[in-house]
């Protein structure tokens, strides 16, 4: 049996990490820190053992938004990527930062009482519909400065480092 490996990383490819093994307890809070360190109404969150962690491009900067946790983010291009316990033998990667965020479904909610009040009626909202002409997403990406979905020997692409 294969094990189980999530890649990830923030939106500019400055931070990038791996997880072997099973994300634990993947869940929504909705707390209002998490909402803050989200810049969103939730933030989903699963565990991975600190023991199968490891950062494999640069380092995140680190806010402490309360005594006991720590939340790291990429100080280049500001993504939010993990919910930390320093203590603890895991830490919670953000799972919209995953390669494959699809791939780990939440299996709870948290902190309910901030869950805004209108979630229940989003699938009722119209939808945009699609532009008649591709141009504005093919400007997009000519100019696209996101990392892709995987990791890359190094970023941007167009430049090499030494070491």
């Amino acid at each position: 049996m294969e094990t189980a490996r999530q890649t990830g990383g923030c939106q500019c490819g400055a931070v990038r990490y791996r997880a072997l093994g099973e994300l634990g307890y993947p869940h929504i809070c909705h707390c209002r820190m998490c909402q803050k360190a989200a810049g969103n109404y939730f933030l989903p969150l699963a565990a991975a053992k600190r023991e199968h962690f490891e950062l494999t491009r640069g380092e995140p900067k680190w806010f402490r938004s309360s005594d006991i946790v720590r939340r790291g983010f990429c100080g280049d291009c500001g993504t939010p990527l993990f919910y930390d316990i320093p203590e603890a033998d895991f830490i919670n990667i953000a799972l919209g930062t995953l390669d494959e965020p699809d791939a780990v479904k939440p299996v709870m909610q948290s902190n309910t009482v901030r869950k805004m009040s209108w979630f229940h009626a989003l699938d009722g909202l119209p939808v945009e519909p699609e532009p008649e002409t591709p141009d504005r997403e093919e400007a997009i990406a000519a100019s696209n400065n996101q990392h892709p979905d995987q990791d890359t020997s190094h970023w941007p692409l167009g430049e090499t480092h030494d070491g």
